[in-house]
């Protein structure tokens, strides 16, 4: 039996079979899903040791699904790869450095794969257990003052729009220096 339960969610036929086909056999089962509103469901009912997300996805997009994984206390220590052909499009949304979860850029080679795998289950296991957002681990813990918090909550919020519009500001200059 398979020691670890792989979810690939990839609309992509040939990205599910790739990483099946990368992985030792015998130590994984790979289960698949097509869009982000199934892999959100097999989430909940397949219980994954690991979760592959990409980015760009039918129905539930997969930031809508990291969205969800972050905010669920249960989902949230599950490691997670997420993947994209474009890094570009995740730190658009995310800021690196990617603290609590690993990303590969497609297409990948068996090496890249194994790596990433490694090292989503190493940062997961580094992940404070409350924490539902790299910055809200450090921004809730005064006491529990509710005024404070909606406060802080306010100032990331406009900190994590800020860093997206400089992201899109650098991605186009990058284009227009090519």
């Amino acid at each position: 039996m398979a020691s670890h339960k792989i979810l690939v969610i990839d609309d992509s036929k040939v990205i599910q079979k790739t990483v099946k086909s990368m992985l030792p056999p015998g130590n994984f089962e790979v289960v698949e899903a097509k869009d982000g509103e199934e892999g959100l469901n097999k989430i909940r009912s397949e219980n994954p040791s690991l979760i592959m997300l990409d980015f760009l996805l039918p129905k539930k997009s997969g930031w809508e699904v990291f969205q969800e994984i972050n905010n669920d206390g249960n989902l949230r220590k599950i490691p997670l790869v997420v993947m994209s052909g474009r890094k570009e499009e995740v730190t658009e949304k995310i800021p690196e450095p990617f603290e609590f979860f690993d990303f590969i850029e497609k297409p990948f080679e068996k090496k890249q794969l194994i790596g990433a795998i490694k090292s989503a289950m190493a940062k997961a296991k580094k992940r404070p257990a409350g924490a539902a957002a790299p910055t809200a681990a450090a921004a809730g813990g005064g006491g529990g003052d509710a005024a404070l918090s909606a406060k802080v909550a306010k100032l990331e919020s406009e900190v994590a729009a800020l860093k997206q519009q400089v992201n899109k500001m650098m991605a186009f200059i990058k284009q227009k220096l090519k």
